[in-house]
């Protein structure tokens, strides 16, 4: 062992490690106290000496914190937060440099957007050259209409392969979580128009880093949403026919887009009256104003499939096509004839005055509920649980709704204001409530197997991630666009059975996990590790039945993951550990679940791969412990 010399400009009260065989003090001039600790980046004013080493390097290392994973364990956390977990490179990138979260988002805010409904067409396309022999004539007629298709499985192969090579990695987070707010589902007919999905989503990676209020307008008047919530062809009150507006959509806009059940202090906490009961945002009444609002709407343009079968496509649709004629790709236009005409008397006693068109009446009240208080502290918490933590304090939930009312230049609703809140506040950077039991969620199923696409090295011969996600779906209950109802996959206040409820916590994610989808989600980890793959490549595997079978070699290869590099850092299994340590768990890998994983990988070093079959057991082990599962 080399010697080593530790000089200090002030007095210690402890070391963090010992670092020596011999070890000298002095105390020169006026410099940095550490009243703590010295060591992991606590080096201001320190000099180390090796006895070896004349340019003093490597040996200060022993104290500046360059040696530890500390840095990457907290970048890797970020990037589960901020984006589908991280890669090796995405994670030294962060490290490197000293490039701080801020740094990152500004950089990530700046980057050009991936778009769905363009790669949507390419990947229909292309699926339709690989299918069907006649290629040329497909095409032809697909130019005209719909062909068989696209649908909701091309959306599925869109959503994985964006995901997989899209650059604006934390864009596309938010996309996701505004997509579990603003809800449309494949649960519907919807189901058969892919470019329909592909379009709506799009309104989320557009207005990302938009406003807020953009946002609500957009998908007020998108056709997708218009079929889904029952607004479209929505016709006026027609007393003699017995004919009411539909009030689905203005409920929901209310409830679940905006301003919730009830009013809401700025921290997210619930108004009381003076009997101490929490005070509803809206009644009846209000629903029915507001469903009058939305009277008029009709498709914008005609659909391929509608121009083959004889409409004009020059031609205005027809108020009362449905979701088949019209086309899913254009934003709903307005048919005054239709439009509820006169005042209409909405939430707050606010009147929308007569004499305005039906666009310009959508207009004001969707301005006006933007305007309500409860809309930041609202979408504080949702975009909180989405990214961060189920519990967020009120404290937290203030901090970012004010963000939301004004981001400092007095604009509201802005989303880029907002998205620094969240991830940056101190809530969510701080290590200091890791053991609030309380803190943290339960990772939802997409979650985790984007994460091991990112984190853990996969092989792709044909380079698309043409993941239909039936399997996965299945077996947990989860795939993009597919929630059960408009109330999303879960209810944010949803409390399981146990100590979590006796916190009076709530754990939303938990709403979808149970025996089965426990058992589900065990059995997807043992295909990554012990199978080695990902997904089945989408052509073909789908209509073969088990694609292991000879009478498929037309398959061209899976997604698999490739455990190469682990299998190198398997041959000391303490190293392995530490590197999923980072990458999966953040650092949190509890000294419990190390042992016994440890323990179980150990032994296997009397048969065939020794090292790979190590690697397989502590990925399946670590991804199914509750260090994993629980994002702290």
């Amino acid at each position: 062992m080399r010697n080593l010399r530790i000089t200090h400009t002030s007095p210690m009260k402890s070391l963090s490690a010992i670092v020596l065989l011999s070890m000298f003090l002095s105390s020169p001039l006026a410099a940095q106290f550490y009243d703590d600790y010295l060591g992991a980046g606590h080096a201001k004013g320190i000099r180390v000496r090796s006895s070896s080493e004349v340019d003093n390097t490597s040996a200060f290392n022993t104290v500046n914190g360059s040696g530890l994973d500390t840095p990457r364990k907290l970048a890797s956390r970020f990037l589960a937060q901020a984006a589908f977990g991280g890669s090796e490179d995405q994670i030294d990138y962060l490290v490197a440099d000293d490039l701080d979260y801020a740094g990152w988002i500004d950089e990530q805010m700046e980057l050009p957007t991936t778009w769905f409904l363009p790669k949507l067409w390419e990947i229909d396309r292309e699926s339709e050259r690989l299918y069907y022999e006649e290629y040329d004539t497909t095409l032809a007629m697909f130019e005209d209409f719909e062909y068989y298709g696209p649908f909701s499985v091309h959306f599925q192969y869109t959503w994985w392969d964006n995901n997989a090579k899209g650059e604006d990695k934390l864009r596309q987070r938010i996309a996701y979580a505004l997509s579990q707010i603003f809800v449309i589902s494949i649960n519907s007919n919807l189901n058969e128009f892919g470019e329909g999905l592909a379009y709506y989503y799009d309104n989320f990676m557009r207005h990302s880093f938009g406003n807020y209020k953009d946002l609500m307008l957009d998908v007020s008047i998108d056709p997708n949403m218009g079929y889904y919530l029952s607004h479209l062809n929505n016709r006026k009150t027609d007393e003699e026919n017995g004919i009411n507006p539909d009030q689905n959509y203005a409920r929901e806009i209310m409830q679940l887009f905006s301003i919730g059940l009830y009013e809401l202090n700025n921290d997210g906490t619930r108004k009381t009256d003076g009997a101490g009961e929490w005070i509803p945002t809206y009644d009846n009444d209000d629903i029915i104003g507001l469903s009058k609002v939305f009277t008029g709407l009709k498709g914008g343009e005609w659909s391929r499939a509608a121009v083959y079968y004889g409409a004009d496509p020059n031609s205005d649709v027809e108020f009362g096509a449905d979701i088949y004629a019209v086309s899913r790709e254009h934003k709903m236009a307005m048919d005054e004839e239709w439009h509820e005409a006169g005042e209409k008397n909405i939430i707050g006693d606010f009147t929308i005055p007569s004499g305005q068109t039906g666009m310009q009446d959508i207009e004001m009240a969707v301005d006006h509920l933007f305007m309500h208080p409860n809309v930041g502290p609202f979408v504080a918490r949702r975009l909180i649980q989405q990214l961060v933590k189920s519990n967020p304090s009120p404290a937290y939930v203030n901090r970012v709704a004010n963000a939301f009312n004004n981001n400092g230049s007095g604009i509201r609703g802005d989303m880029k204001a907002v998205i620094k809140a969240v991830l940056l506040d101190e809530e969510a950077r701080s290590c200091e409530a890791m053991d609030d039991p309380l803190h943290g969620k339960l990772r939802e199923p997409i979650m985790r197997f984007t994460h091991i696409m990112n984190a853990i090295e996969h092989d792709n011969p044909t380079g698309n991630y043409w993941n239909n996600g039936f399997d996965y779906f299945d077996d947990t209950k989860q795939a993009p666009l597919a929630a059960s109802s408009v109330f999303n996959f879960y209810l944010p206040d949803f409390q399981p059975a146990g100590q979590i409820s006796a916190a009076d916590g709530v754990a939303p994610e938990y709403q979808i996990h149970n025996t089965q989808t426990a058992i589900g989600y065990l059995n997807q980890v043992h295909k990554w590790t012990d199978w080695g793959v990902l997904f089945w490549d989408w052509h073909g595997r789908e209509w073969c039945g088990d694609p292991t079978r000879e009478s498929c070699p037309e398959l061209t290869p899976n997604v698999d993951t490739d455990l190469t590099e682990l299998a190198e850092l398997a041959e000391d299994p303490e190293t392995l550990l530490n590197h999923l340590d980072v990458m999966l768990t953040h650092g949190r890998l509890s000294l419990e679940t190390r042992q016994i994983i440890k323990e179980a990988i150990t032994p296997l070093d009397g048969y065939g791969n020794a090292n790979r079959h190590r690697a397989q057991l502590a990925l399946y082990l670590v991804m199914i412990s509750p260090d994993y599962v629980v994002l702290k």
